[in-house]
């Protein structure tokens, strides 16, 4: 479909998005029967498809992957307006004035200077408004890489933070040696296994703090890797399959001829 820059198009096509969801909510066995606990685990999925479409650079799937996130957002407030909590008025009012009293410095008279000063105003204004703490607004169920960063950037925004990236790459060093003493020297086997996955932990934390530092997304870079290995193991599975052999047949060495011919690709 042609892309359109009118109000008046998008107005109208999220209207006809609504008259949709009215119809499923009334004609389809399936739409009646979810609720929001149904539409959770899907809308995660979703989530995630978007995300995979964002990292691929797919740009088609990602129009394709919005569209499915706003059809779920839509039925979320349909739910809710059957029983009179909320709709989808009161939905986009409510991020609207939210989003106006968040950026005082378009919609009032606060200077800002770059955008660690508005990073800052957001967190000061979440603990105006009730929040007991900075780190509340981090969901509880967000993988722990991506809760890590979100944890130090919001603890960033109230102005936790180090000063220099050569120190939090010294953390990073304490941390990978504090590490290193909970295994034996000659063997490499764990002296205290509880401990040594502590300061495991700590290494990744402090390593999350770096990427942050020098503008490198942990969970971006991490997933680029995994789609990297991926890409290269399947390449050595069908080369292996195609000389007639089986990966647990072969050596490692033998593996690796065909791995470093994958990573040349």
């Amino acid at each position: 479909m042609p892309i359109s820059d009118s109000r008046t198009d998008a107005l109208l096509a999220f209207n006809r998005l609504l008259d949709i969801m009215d119809d499923l909510r009334e004609k389809c066995p399936w739409d009646r029967k979810q609720t929001f606990e149904t539409l959770r685990h899907l809308t995660i999925e979703e989530t995630y498809e978007l995300s995979d479409a964002i990292i691929e650079n797919d740009l088609k799937e990602i129009q394709k992957e919005v569209g499915d996130l706003m059809l779920h957002l839509v039925f979320y407030a349909k739910i809710g307006s059957e029983t009179d909590d909320f709709d989808i008025v009161s939905v986009l009012n409510g991020i609207c004035e939210k989003l106006i009293h968040r950026h005082p410095h378009i919609y009032g008279d606060t200077v800002v200077n770059n955008e660690e000063d508005v990073k800052k105003n957001w967190e000061q204004l979440k603990l105006k408004e009730g929040n007991k703490s900075v780190l509340g607004g981090v969901p509880k169920s967000l993988p722990a890489l991506v809760k890590a960063m979100r944890i130090q950037e919001k603890a960033r925004g109230v102005g936790f933070d180090w000063e220099e990236k050569s120190q939090v790459w010294a953390k990073v060093e304490e941390e990978m040696q504090e590490f290193k003493e909970h295994f034996n020297a000659e063997t490499q086997e764990t002296i205290d296994n509880e401990k040594a996955e502590a300061e495991f932990g700590d290494v990744l934390f402090s390593l999350v703090n770096y990427a942050r530092f020098i503008d490198i997304n942990p969970e971006t870079a991490l997933e680029r890797t995994n789609k990297k290995f991926i890409k290269r193991f399947q390449y050595l599975e069908t080369k292996a399959s195609a000389s007639g052999k089986k990966l647990s047949e072969m050596t490692l060495a033998e593996m690796d001829v065909f791995w470093e011919e994958a990573k040349s690709l």
